[in-house]
């Protein structure tokens, strides 16, 4: 046991806490002991909440967002637009295009972008369901909203040239997000006019 920790049980738990993203072990500390003054009740329901999400939650068999069922809420919902498919990088930018309520359409979560220094290659990526998805017809115009950096603007080019050849229209969200932001830290304003201002991608990085 590391001296500074006055149990073994209190090191464990932080340690797992540090495993987390953004999170430092002063960090973590502040967290196992604020669930140490909690309930136990508490406790048990935080514990079990996560479980239970590592356990049952799904994801959509059509556009790959987590979802309680094998198709989510926003593909199976008739009053959205299913010729529309607005493509992002994770199931956070859908949330936060989601809270810009200025889209209506369906999406297509990649699980990441291109990124060859991460060892991350197109098979690794939901790119050629993408592909089925527009081949099977019905899809009139593919958005793509992915962050601006080179691995997205990389992604980009990569989807265009797998989907140019089937005449599917294809735009780009418009460069109000600054260049190398990510989506979910953009303010809502900013997104959705982003998203309603959409311009043809040209193909070009």
């Amino acid at each position: 046991m590391n001296e500074q920790y006055p149990s073994v049980l209190l090191e464990k738990a932080v340690s797992e806490f540090a495993k987390l993203p953004g999170i430092g072990r002063k960090t973590a500390m502040r967290l196992v002991l604020h669930l140490l003054r909690q309930e136990r009740e508490a406790v048990e329901a935080f514990a079990g909440a996560v479980v239970t999400l590592k356990h049952e939650a799904k994801f959509c068999k059509v556009c790959h967002n987590i979802s309680d069922t094998e198709t989510c809420r926003i593909c199976s919902n008739p009053q959205r637009d299913a010729s529309t498919v607005c493509v992002v990088e994770n199931i956070r930018d859908v949330m936060a295009v989601e809270a810009t309520q200025q889209y209506r359409g369906l999406y297509h979560v990649l699980g990441g972008v291109i990124s060859p220094i991460d060892g991350i290659g197109p098979g690794d990526l939901q790119i050629e369901s993408l592909v089925e998805r527009v081949k099977a017809g019905g899809i009139n115009e593919v958005i793509l909203a992915l962050s601006t950096t080179m691995e997205g603007d990389t992604t980009n080019f990569y989807i265009y040239r797998k989907l140019e050849p089937l005449g599917v229209k294809l735009s780009v969200i418009a460069r109000g997000i600054a260049v190398g932001d990510e989506l979910e830290y953009a303010d809502e304003v900013t997104l959705g006019r982003s998203i309603v201002n959409r311009t043809p991608f040209t193909g070009s990085l």
